[in-house]
């Protein structure tokens, strides 16, 4: 860590920050949830199927915006751009409460989600800009950790702020908590890209970025690799409740099937910000995916056969999620590793794949929904052979090995 950076804030400050910072996308989408047909019956919208346009319309803004969030952080440092988009997300949070009608709303959603779309990418970036190596992957599952547990939070939330208010309310209560996030982060984050090292905005250095990202076969496959598993997750959550409440009638309990696997997954990666040094980001990631695609082959196929009561599809979907949690923070890190120089384009361009692929993916898995659990074992069984694939061909043809990974961990950072 930069010795000005050790002087303002603590490691387990910085992490804390970088998490509460990230946690405002998921909490735009998760707390919502409660609130659709309170918003839908205020506004005139009977279908329900249309009122799901509050959270498509967000992430399409999130999605978009982060393609340009990257190459101007990369030109003006991590801070300028990071509360601007902060600033866009607190407006567009404000201007919501007086929508007078559905379309207004849904304009100001996609507004809102550009503005966070700066919190995904220069969060990204500043972890990249001071950490490496295997450091680099416990502090990226540290806020992943963090990340998770807002589902399990973020829809009781809702009700909470529903039962006291209307469903303007909610939209009060991710103002004030963007607010709190960006003072914070104003008084207390340094910018972390030195001068030295922002690159020009010009059409040639912004494609030439973009060029170095996706040329890095190694980086751009463990991008592309996390965009599939993502697609399963989201895949999986289109049709959560259908599963839950249609197939396997937990009615009101719904809820609470759902923050468990969410919880699994935080403490998935808690347990792998505890082990990556000694293991590595490669061996955890390859060995969880392959796990994850063995065991999603063992639940598609006991789910054709037609024997999948209640406790095995929570017994499978639990290692599943548990793997997912090992590998999509590791991923996620060994994309980020060799593109330092680019980092805040890089991050962009990684979270636009997957976001919007990873979304496009889930879509068309949740729109396979037949009223089994077929579509969404089919969807983590596919998503995870075409993942390993991505792996194999990152690292040539090998699984588990050190590759240019810091073994012995010589980070730009030194932990307090």
């Amino acid at each position: 860590m930069s010795n000005h950076l050790t002087r303002v804030l603590s490691r387990p400050e910085f992490i804390a920050l970088i998490a509460a910072l990230m946690a405002l996308n998921a909490m735009a989408i998760d707390v919502m949830l409660p609130a659709l047909p309170y918003m839908g019956a205020a506004l005139g919208v009977e279908s329900e199927n249309e009122r799901q346009f509050v959270i498509s319309a967000y992430m399409l803004g999130f999605g978009l915006a982060q393609l340009a969030f990257g190459p101007l952080s990369d030109r003006f440092g991590r801070r300028a751009p990071l509360f601007v988009g902060i600033l866009v997300y607190v407006l567009a949070a404000v201007a919501a409460i007086f929508s007078p009608s559905f379309g207004v709303l849904l304009a100001l959603r996609f507004i809102q989600g550009l503005g966070a779309a700066g919190t995904r990418v220069i969060a990204t970036s500043m972890v990249r800009d001071i950490y490496s190596g295997r450091e680099m992957a416990e502090v990226m599952s540290l806020t992943f950790m963090v990340f998770m547990a807002i589902p399990v939070i973020a829809p009781g939330v809702g009700q909470i702020l529903l039962m006291t208010g209307p469903w303007q309310t909610i939209f009060i209560f991710m103002a004030g908590l963007a607010t709190v996030s960006g003072v914070w982060g104003f008084l207390r984050l340094p910018e972390t890209l030195a001068p030295a090292d922002r690159r020009p905005l010009t059409f040639g250095a912004v494609t030439d970025g973009f060029r170095l990202v996706i040329s890095n076969r190694s980086a751009f496959m463990y991008g592309l690799a996390g965009t599939f598993t993502f697609g399963a997750l989201f895949g999986f959550i289109s049709t959560s409740q259908q599963v839950y409440v249609d197939i396997y009638g937990l009615g009101p309990y719904f809820p609470v099937a759902f923050a468990a696997m969410a919880a699994l997954m935080a403490v998935s990666s808690f347990t792998n910000s505890r082990i990556v040094r000694r293991l590595g980001m490669r061996r955890l990631s390859h060995g969880a995916m392959l796990v994850f695609t063995a065991v999603s082959g063992i639940w598609l196929a006991l789910s054709i056969m037609g024997f999948m009561p209640l406790w095995l599809f929570f017994m499978l979907l639990a290692v599943v999620m548990f793997c997912f949690g090992w590998a999509a923070s590791n991923m996620n890190s060994l994309s980020m590793e060799p593109l330092g120089a680019v980092a805040g384009t890089a991050a962009s361009v990684f979270g636009f794949i997957q976001t919007v692929g990873g979304a496009l993916i889930g879509s068309f898995i949740g729109q396979q929904f037949n009223g089994t659990v077929v579509p969404v074992a089919a969807g983590y069984f596919t998503m995870g052979v075409l993942a390993l694939a991505c792996i194999l061909i990152a690292e040539n043809g090998k699984l588990f090995g050190v590759g240019k990974e810091y073994e012995n961990t010589t980070v730009v950072a030194e932990a307090h």
